[in-house]
């Protein structure tokens, strides 16, 4: 059985979360299904990766990149490598 597809929010509205280049994360490692959800003061994110040798941070940046369509280059986490509040650096 394939995996369902990451359920994630419209662009635009994604897109003005970002301020000064960056955008607030909390993050869920380990989730049974990925996910993008806004929330009042940060975007929370649902990755299935655990949290080991930097897997999670690795799909967080991929699930978001994908969720702005934008080059998962282009997205970095700049703090909070091992928290689940994270912050993420979008470059234009």
């Amino acid at each position: 059985m394939p995996r369902p597809s990451a359920d994630l929010p419209d662009r635009a509205a994604l897109a003005t979360r970002i301020s000064a280049g960056e955008i607030s994360l909390r993050v869920t490692p380990g989730a049974r299904s990925e996910s993008i959800r806004l929330e009042n003061d940060h975007v929370a994110v649902k990755v299935r990766a655990r949290p080991e040798n930097g897997a999670a941070n690795a799909a967080t940046e991929k699930l978001v990149a994908r969720a702005l369509g934008v080059a998962t280059s282009r997205c970095r986490i700049v703090r909070g490598a091992t928290s689940r509040a994270k912050v993420l650096s979008v470059s234009p």
